[in-house]
């Protein structure tokens, strides 16, 4: 370790001392304890999201959709229908309704990652999903410390726990405590490598450690993944909180799985028999039906920052579609005309 990498350590130790916070320090051995016991880092791969840079608001960049899109194309369609619905229903200024218009007229037309729009920036971003895992392969469970709904519903119409990415701030300079600023140094230098990866994906990540070389740790997220003879896989999206990827499961198991890959009748009352099975056992982060072995994992992420702001999407990160038209036509006074 270089010495200003020490110095920066040094200075986010002695933050977190000045905080006095006991939370914090449950946390931060929690943190601890997971390091020594999952030490293995294992890239998902590329996820995608929208930020935005706001002069009315401060200088900083805030995440405006949450970073768990696959592909760069979904996260420009976020953005194109929250610039559509602002010009809908958040304004009755008629030129400023003629500007979000032209922003997504440009995005149904062209993949374009940044529009501007009345002074204010926004971005398609993107980051990289990894997970942790122990000398034996198994993933990282939810920590005791990781956030929990208020009301751990089981009820399938029940509201998912909203993103924590959304208003996060893309502060480089910023760290809980020492584990998480030391995993940010230790990942600056991270790149793409093997043959897992084609050639222009390893260029372009290892461009990245130069153009946009400071790290910002997003907030955690919890998913189901699944062993197979390749390792595991992940099943589910990314959730907030551990209950809504628990809930989520068990939504797979009782139901929603046999609806799309057609279950028979007796593997579809030997799922919903292990649903409840699974719900019966409260928290549990793992579980087997049939000969499959399913489990909560947590998931972090990273996201590069440069001097002009957030990474947006690598030449190499693939789409499978393009720009479309997504809403109705709509004019200056906000009136809408069905193609």
């Amino acid at each position: 370790m270089d010495d200003d990498w020490q110095q920066q350590l040094d200075e986010i130790r002695e933050e977190f001392i000045r905080r006095n916070d006991p939370a914090a320090w449950v946390k931060e051995a929690d943190a601890a304890d997971a390091s020594l016991r999952y030490p293995n880092l294992s890239v998902r791969g590329p996820v995608f999201g929208v930020a935005v840079q706001d002069p009315a608001v401060g200088p900083e960049w805030r995440l405006l959709k949450s970073v768990t899109d696959g592909m760069p194309q979904m996260a420009r369609d976020g953005l194109n229908s929250h610039l559509f619905f602002t010009a809908k229903d958040g304004t009755d200024d008629r030129g400023m309704r003629r500007e979000l218009l032209a922003a997504v007229a440009t995005l149904e037309r062209e993949p374009v990652n940044e529009v501007e729009v009345c002074g204010v920036r926004y971005r398609v971003v993107r980051g990289d999903e990894f997970t942790r895992s122990d000398d034996d392969g198994c993933l990282e469970p939810p920590r005791p410390t990781d956030p929990e709904p208020l009301e751990r519903s089981w009820d399938r119409q029940a509201r998912d726990t909203q993103s924590r990415d959304i208003g996060f701030g893309l502060d480089p300079d910023h760290s809980d405590g020492p584990m998480e600023g030391a995993l940010k140094l230790a990942l600056r230098d991270f790149a793409y490598t093997g043959d897992r990866y084609p050639a222009d994906m390893r260029a372009d990540s290892e461009r990245a450690v130069a153009t946009h070389p400071e790290i910002v740790l997003l907030p955690v997220g919890f998913s189901v993944a699944e062993r197979d003879e390749h390792g595991w896989r992940p099943r589910t999206v990314l959730a907030a909180t551990p209950h809504d990827a628990r809930r989520t499961l068990y939504n797979g198991l009782d139901e929603i799985w046999a609806l799309l890959y057609q279950y028979d009748d007796d593997k579809k009352a030997r799922y919903a028999k292990a649903a409840q099975e699974y719900r019966a056992l409260d928290r549990a982060d793992e579980f087997r039906v049939d000969d499959r072995l399913l489990r909560i994992c947590r998931v972090e992420r990273l996201l590069r920052m440069g001097p002009d702001g957030p990474e947006p999407p690598r030449p190499s990160d693939i789409d499978e579609y393009g720009p479309m038209k997504l809403h109705p036509t709509m004019d200056e006074d906000g009136n809408l005309t069905y193609d």
